[in-house]
């Protein structure tokens, strides 16, 4: 959602000194003042649920306080995507309070939450009767925003003829004939109005790109490469929004990382701006069909892309692979950690670590630990096939460095079945309950355990079946086994314990929360990992763009600084095309502390 919350935020404070004052000037009970303050001071913090709760009696009540009470429950909806409950809301306001002085905001509102659903007509009428100056700009704001979202030309003609005498509906419908449109007639209507409207706005640079399904997103996109000295950068985000499935109310979709990514991309365009550094965004809806990839990658506008993040899936992706070393582009694949990707492909990168470089740094540090069984070590892994991956990975490594794996097996179920499998020895323990497990008090010398799994129930299983079996060395794991909140901090202190973070983020870091206000500030939510590794990718391509040019030349400068202004941990790839940053942590001091 691009609408800001600027001028909401402000409304919060100005609002508050009204009410205050009538609390003083009418007849409200201490009651109900005591609610709307507590309300306000809810809203403020985000607690909208509450807030919402000591509004209702106050509405129900009709007195003075009734309508701004309305107008904030309508707006706490609002700001949960509840957008259906928000316009009953206002609706009521409006009809129950037509004289209210702040009527107008109720209106603007209005229009915002039927814009929102992709009810333009009903968005349009509802800011029509709005009176006040400062009110009136915003709405145009508000027009042309989603106005340019519109993609059926009929239907912005009908929206067009309704309100002839729109500007930002009369853009929108001339941009889009342009882009779109081959009727002579059409082709007319687009003259006429520009004659009386001017043209759009360039979208060179445009802060926004709406996302298309296959076709490019830009009215003015280039159609031959043009010199590098231009000053701006084209990047082609190929994931799989799934637009014809998509549902604003919908919570939990199955691909909103895809979006969490491209919000945290749009952030960093922002950031690249601000160091003058131009990046225009194209996004590109493409599922698992290679087809329609291949008609992509082959329109002459993709021929000015600069660089491809995405595709996510296999065989798209090795046609745009194919493309991108074809034309010398970069090709960085947002969350894949399979090295076949970006084998024989000196063009394509992989922005996470892979498990074969994860299994590498698991191994650098093992051989920094003490243990009470030198080169003795006991390999164990989950139930998915990324586990057994990246155990594998740790196995041949440790292969190279001649250690003894005196067990290598997959573990799942209770902690006691897990202890149950496990052995160190050679011999096969057989263990019939708690009780019956070994309770020698010599403990099994190994010098660690790796332990691989994305449940995240298994990591403290792991622990309790490691000291039932009275294995006292180290435990080097992935981070994916553990559940941060539900996991008592015990857990992670009762031994040695290293994991292995790929996301980690370090919550202190100033640029970390920098990102994060700003981020809940336009998006009015906490930010995903996966908003903060769009955020990083774009950031730090870009600027490497900038400063090394393109077509791509060199790998030598292609690292981020360890103190750098980067959310996670950032990237290298000095080496190979791999990144070979891995963050591995551990807790101290109440805290998870980097110490690779």
């Amino acid at each position: 959602m691009n609408t800001t919350f600027r001028w909401y935020r402000l409304s919060l404070t100005g609002w508050l000194v009204v009410a205050c004052f009538l609390t003083v000037n009418a007849q409200v009970s201490v009651e109900a003042q005591k609610r709307y303050k507590e309300a306000i001071r809810l809203i403020q913090t985000g607690s909208y649920d509450r807030a919402k709760n000591e509004l209702n009696p106050i509405i129900q009540r009709t007195g003075p306080l009734a309508p701004y009470a309305s107008y904030y429950v309508a707006l706490a909806d609002f700001r949960q995507k509840n957008f259906s409950q928000s316009r009953l809301m206002l609706k009521q306001l409006v009809t129950r309070f037509p004289n209210w002085q702040k009527i107008d905001d109720a209106q603007y509102l209005l229009a915002a939450v039927c814009m929102e659903m992709g009810e333009y007509e009903d968005g349009l009428a509802a800011l029509k009767p709005i009176g006040t100056p400062a009110l009136r700009t915003e709405g145009v704001k508000l027009e042309q925003n989603f106005m340019g979202r519109l993609t059926d030309l009929n239907r912005l003609k009908r929206i067009n003829r309704d309100y002839p005498d729109d500007k930002p509906v009369a853009l929108a419908l001339i941009d889009l004939i342009q882009r779109t449109a081959t009727d002579k007639d059409d082709l007319e209507l687009s003259d006429r109005l520009t004659n009386r409207f001017g043209v759009p706005v360039s979208v060179a640079g445009r802060p926004v790109s709406p996302v298309s399904s296959g076709t490019t997103t830009s009215a003015n996109r280039p159609t031959t490469r043009p010199n590098r000295a231009k000053g701006y950068y084209n990047v082609a985000v190929m994931f799989p929004f799934r637009l014809d499935e998509f549902d604003a109310d919908k919570r939990g979709r199955s691909n909103q990382y895809a979006y969490d990514l491209y919000e945290g991309m749009k952030m960093a365009r922002a950031k690249l701006q601000e160091e003058g550094i131009t990046v225009n965004l194209f996004a590109y809806d493409v599922e698992n069909d290679p087809n329609k990839t291949l008609e992509l990658v082959n329109s002459p506008g993709f021929a000015q892309t600069d660089l491809i993040i995405g595709p996510l899936y296999v065989e798209p992706n090795r046609i745009a692979s194919a493309f991108a070393n074809q034309n010398n582009i970069l090709l960085v694949n947002p969350i894949a950690t399979g090295s076949e990707l970006v084998a024989s492909q000196p063009m394509s990168f992989l922005a996470q670590p892979s498990l074969n470089e994860q299994a590498r740094r698991a191994a650098e540090q093992a051989r920094s630990l003490i243990g009470g069984g030198a080169r003795r070590v006991a390999i164990y892994f989950g139930t998915s096939r990324k586990d057994s991956l990246l155990a594998a990975a740790y196995q041949a490594e440790l292969k190279q460095q001649n250690y003894q794996i005196l067990d290598f097996k997959r573990l799942s179920g209770t902690a006691q079945a897990m202890a149950e499998a496990m052995r160190f020895d050679g011999k096969m323990t057989t263990v019939g309950s708690v009780s019956a497990v070994p309770t020698t008090p010599v403990p099994i010398t190994v010098s660690h355990v790796f332990f691989a799994s994305s449940n995240d129930d298994d990591g403290a299983r792991m622990l309790d079946a490691l000291s039932r079996r009275r294995v006292s060395a180290p435990l080097i794991a992935t981070a994916s086994a553990f559940d941060y909140y539900r996991n008592p901090m015990s857990t992670f202190t009762r031994r040695e314990l290293y994991l292995l973070y790929p996301d980690y983020i370090d919550t202190m870091r100033e640029p970390v929360m920098a990102f994060q206000e700003q981020y809940i500030a336009k998006r009015n939510t906490i930010p995903s990992v996966f908003a903060g590794e769009g955020y990083d990718m774009l950031l730090f391509f870009g600027r490497q763009m900038a400063k090394n040019g393109v077509p791509f030349r060199s790998r030598t400068a292609l690292r981020t600084d360890p103190e750098g202004d980067y959310v996670l941990s950032g990237f290298d790839y000095t080496e190979s095309n791999e990144n070979q940053v891995v963050p591995i942590v551990k807790y101290e001091d109440g805290r998870f502390i980097k110490i690779n």
